[in-house]
């Protein structure tokens, strides 16, 4: 067992320095045992059951036995349940998503053999995304050894019973076929007819003429809008690859690029407001402020057709338009989890750039998780010394991080997402850039649940310094109650990972690293006021055994259960938040109580007191939380589950990656939201069943109309349990941004307020087929070159063949669509389907955009032999 390690492992004592770093197959003497992990089916005997199995093959000279081995891995926590046959192995579940299989008496497999192990265990499994990932051995005897599994398969999902949840689950299996059906109600638009800009302006009259921008004109700019000009010049210069020149000398006459001053007010609103006219006289962006002027800046780029961000030009022909703008929302968010799964500061900065173009304004930056701690405080060197990096341990209550998600039993290994974190310098820079960019950082410590990295860190800390005498030092940020023996399961399987709200030092540790952040962004020439607390997810059963939260439930009677200890942490956090000046958000949970009959409902304590609750739930058993909690007098954050978690899968596709708790979130569910009518555009439940966006359910609460000004805006979640590394956090990302884009700044939409269904959805269609149709045409190829390049994701082509005749389309009408018939894959060569043809065997598809980008392949087989099978 490992323990009390602070820095990256070296495992000398384990002679595995080559195996464990450069994960290279183990030699003879080494032991070498080959993985399969295998889907069973989702549809067992029991409801709500799957069954799946390892398939091991030892490929080395030494027998494993009962003692000499354990195989530890990560994988969606759901409860293991026993299999109705005897096993050779066991899963155990030591924490979060950590386990190991471990031997059963009499265990015995020799070299060359091959044995099986079945498990059973809660929930549907239907993503390869779900297999265990990170597998690694322990192999025990004079010196234990660690190997890490490079001989791992995961059988693909293939069949009905691994792609079913359960059998309540009435999502369509997604086929070829069922897409091509999906695809019916969208047909491809001329050029003209496409959106000019997304998020749509508010009011755009284009012209007849064009003018020719290239670097002949002078970019002119008012003193206060000098950031703006100097970001304009550089995009242009990377555009044309020519020198702009910029000016903030007074009014000249000639023609040009002009950023002014002047009174814009477009929907009563005037912050952030612009207008933007290209004519004769040249561009002009007029607005009351700098972020106005910014964002007419990013729409004039919009503006500038995607074969210019392909194929540099020296001359860019621009329309004749006039362009009058202002957001819907003042709240603009995309929050990003950091910690399950780390992204590097470049990856930051290239995600700002990305919300600046589409006029996201704020920015949640999750540095803090049960998984990990990503930011360095000064005067707390064991939060990243400890809390941002994950390694093999053997015990959940070693103060060290365990590996997660995949990270594998050493810290800071290439091609692994588990551990790094931001320095402190890298945090101003952050900071910096997105204030150039006039996005709001929103900082965040959750407490007192999703604490386990600050738990562990803490830990580590109080060892160190009661080693060296130091008790009292040594007490002064400590987070747990040492003789607390609670049980609890959190919603992310952890047994460990709310701190002690008994306790002043874990109050003292929250403003410490309160007060180092407002340090950094005072570094970085700004002033913190705002912070995210967290606040969610605390388990059940959370401070039952634990004497200091008994002594303090004595002291303090009204508080009556350990239930109720989550509010009063909040109260007196935010006391200690007030001081500061600062406006807190949190989840709903901690603007929630419960009711003599055990449901929840809002608190008003916290009303007036500059807190901000952000809700999730719109599906499950509230989901006009939202309205109630506005009409009760919070301002709040809409983050509907349904139509803004881009961590959920775009599909149920086994490959396409991402979770499903709550059913799948694709760009169209994030551009079809009603904000002031949620229950008009959540149009299924989390297992597909169909709900009736016709009516009110029952026991609605409608938003009142005097409380439609505490919808302060939208926030989409990028929670990051499945993503490993950069391309696959943009990949989860767009286009879904550009669909929340819309719902987040756009007028509100003409079918928002239609209360005839049929009337209401056909709009919704003609709506989102013009919204698609500027994606494929457009948008999608500039994100190919839009700084650098973007990882976005292109459909699958739809497809059918029957009766000897091929039929295909795309979600995304005006990309290409490509195919071939002899087994090959599509590729920007291959015949290009433009129509109905002949077919009489398998088909694959792709579909293309016009950076010569792709999706995955579609394979389509006659419906004759699909009957057939």
């Amino acid at each position: 067992m490992i323990k009390y390690i602070y820095v990256p492992l070296i495992l000398l004592m384990m002679g595995l320095i080559g195996c464990l770093s450069s994960g290279k197959t183990a030699t003879e003497t080494e032991p070498h045992v080959s993985v399969t992990w295998e889907l069973v089916s989702n549809l067992t005997q029991k409801k709500d059951e799957f069954e799946a199995k390892f398939v091991m093959t030892n490929n080395s000279k030494l027998t494993l036995t009962e003692e000499n081995w354990a195989l530890f891995f990560n994988m969606a926590p759901r409860p293991i349940v026993a299999h109705s046959k005897p096993q050779p192995a066991s899963i155990q579940h030591i924490n979060g998503d950590y386990y190991k299989l471990v031997p059963e008496k009499g265990f015995r497999l020799e070299p060359g053999a091959t044995i099986e192990i079945h498990y059973m265990g809660t929930e549907g499994v239907i993503k390869e995304t779900d297999a265990p990932v990170g597998l690694y051995f322990v192999f025990y005897g004079k010196k234990e050894q660690i190997v890490q599994v490079d001989d791992y398969r995961v059988k693909p999902f293939v069949r009905t019973e691994q792609i079913r949840r359960s059998r309540d689950d009435l999502e369509p299996l997604p086929t070829p076929e069922q897409t091509y059906r999906n695809n019916l109600g969208l047909s491809q638009l001329d050029t003209d007819a496409i959106l000019k800009i997304i998020p749509t302006p508010v009011r755009v009259v284009a012209g007849a003429r064009t003018f020719p921008l290239d670097n002949r004109l002078t970019i002119h700019y008012e003193k206060r809008f000098e950031n703006e000009a100097r970001f304009l010049k550089k995009k242009l210069e990377v555009l044309t690859g020519r020198s702009f020149r910029v000016s903030s000398t007074g009014p000249v006459a000639e023609t040009g690029i002009y950023l002014r001053s002047g009174r814009v007010k477009v929907n009563d609103r005037e912050e952030e407001a612009y207008r933007l006219q290209i004519g004769d006289n040249g561009i002009a962006i007029t607005a009351n402020g700098a972020a106005g002027a910014f964002y007419g800046v990013q729409s004039l780029l919009a503006l500038i057709p995607a074969e210019h961000y392909l194929q540099a030009s020296r001359s860019i022909s621009l329309p004749f338009i006039m362009v009058e703008d202002a957001p819907r929302f003042a709240f603009r968010s995309l929050h990003l989890d950091v910690s399950r799964n780390f992204q590097t500061k470049e990856t930051i900065l290239r995600l700002l750039d990305l919300l600046a173009f589409y006029k996201i304004n704020h920015f949640l930056f999750y540095t803090t998780e049960d998984e990990g701690w990503r930011l360095e405080i000064e005067g707390l060197p064991e939060l990243t010394e400890v809390g941002a990096q994950r390694q093999h341990t053997a015990s959940m209550h070693d103060p060290v991080m365990h590996p997660a998600y995949g990270s594998g039993p050493v810290a800071n290994q290439n091609g692994r997402y588990g551990s790094g974190y931001y320095t402190r310098k890298d945090f101003i820079e952050i900071l910096r850039y997105a204030n150039e960019r006039h996005i709001k950082v929103i900082p965040e410590l959750n407490f007192p649940g999703h604490a386990r990295a600050a738990i562990k860190a803490m830990e580590a800390r109080y060892h160190r310094l009661m080693k060296e005498g130091k008790s009292e030092e040594a007490e002064k940020y400590r987070l747990v109650d040492p003789d607390d023996q609670s049980v609890y399961l959190s919603a992310q399987g952890y047994k460990d990972n709310v701190v002690s709200v008994a306790r002043e030092s874990t109050y003292r540790f929250y403003e410490k690293v309160v007060d180092e952040m407002a340090k950094m962004y005072q570094e970085a020439g700004l002033k913190m006021d705002v912070i995210h607390a967290g606040g969610d997810e605390v388990p059940e059963g959370a401070w039952t055994g634990s004497p200091l939260a008994a002594q303090l439930l004595k002291t303090q009677p009204d508080i009556k259960d350990p239930r109720n200890l989550q509010t009063y942490f909040f109260r007196e956090l935010l006391k200690r938040l007030e001081k500061r000046n600062l406006t807190v958000h949190a989840w709903e949970e901690t603007v929630l109580t419960k009711t003599a009959t055990g449901k929840l409902a809002p608190n008003p304590e916290f009303v007036g007191r500059k807190v901000v609750p952000y809700i999730w739930n719109n599906m499950f058993d509230y989901p006009d939380l939202g309205y109630r909690l506005a009409n009760a007098g919070y301002p709040v954050v809409l983050c509907n589950v349904s139509n803004f978690y881009f961590d959920l899968a775009y599909s149920n596709d086994p490959k396409e990656p991402g979770l499903y708790w709550a059913g799948f979130v694709d760009t169209r569910k994030a551009w079809t939201f009603a904000p002031y009518e949620m229950y008009r555009t959540t149009y299924t439940t989390h297992m597909g069943q169909p709900l009736d966006t016709g009516k009110e359910p029952a026991g609605w609460q409608s938003l009142k109309p005097e409380a439609r000004k505490n919808i302060l805006g939208v926030e989409a979640q990028l929670w990051s349990e499945t993503i490993k590394g950069r391309d696959m956090m943009e990949y989860y990302l767009l286009p879904k941004l550009l669909g929340f884009a819309e719902s987040a700044w756009a007028a509100e939409r003409s079918w928002e307020t239609i209360s005839s269904t049929d009337r209401r959805e056909q709009e919704i269609q003609a709506g989102w087929n013009r919204f698609a149709n500027t994606l494929a045409q457009k948008e999608l190829p500039r994100l190919a070159r839009l700084n650098g390049g973007y990882n976005y994701r292109l459909p699958l082509p739809g497809a059918i063949i029957e009766q000897g005749t091929l039929k295909a389309n795309v979600a995304f009408p005006g990309l290409t669509i490509r195919y071939t018939t002899d087994g090959t894959e599509p590729h920007i060569e291959s015949a290009v389907y433009r129509g109905p043809v002949k077919a009489s065997g398998t088909v694959k598809l792709k579909s293309f955009d016009a950076s010569g980008r792709s999706s995955r392949t579609t394979l389509v087989q006659p419906q004759e032999v699909l009957t057939n099978r």
